[in-house]
């Protein structure tokens, strides 16, 4: 478990790093999921755009998120004015980027696959690329 817990707190410092190189601020949240109130695991904007993202390492092909988790997003996101990922990192792959709208609810719980990643979801590029295109508008 602290290997897991370990993994996935490097993997948010990676990205906060991606975020903060790339002309947005980006912070973790310390003890997302285990505060009473809804929190992201980082939370990432600029001048354009505001990030909440639920982050999630693995080294299967598929992973999880609690419905609870889904749905502190959501609600965090709605009252903080954010759009609301899911991000997963995949073994040999980089990040992937999903909407919650691409994660597929298997009932108990909702599911991030490689192959859905590779099909509907963004890099971290591609994520920022949006916010680029507004800027020049």
């Amino acid at each position: 478990m602290k290997n897991r817990k370990a993994k996935g707190s490097k993997g948010e410092r990676e990205l906060v790093k991606f975020f903060n190189e790339n002309e947005f601020s980006c912070i973790r949240a310390a003890g997302s999921g285990s505060s009473q109130y809804p929190s992201p695991d980082i939370l990432a904007g600029n001048a354009i755009r505001r990030l909440a993202i639920e982050c999630k390492v693995t080294k299967d092909k598929k992973k999880y998120f609690s419905g609870s988790e889904i749905e502190q997003l959501r609600t965090f996101s709605n009252n903080f004015g954010a759009e609301a990922w899911a991000a997963i990192k995949f073994p040999d792959h980089d990040w992937y980027f999903l909407m919650l709208e691409d994660l597929e609810n298997t009932g108990k719980c909702w599911l991030a696959s490689l192959e859905k990643a590779k099909i509907r979801g963004l890099t971290k590029e591609e994520l920022l690329q949006n916010s680029d295109e507004n800027r020049k508008v």
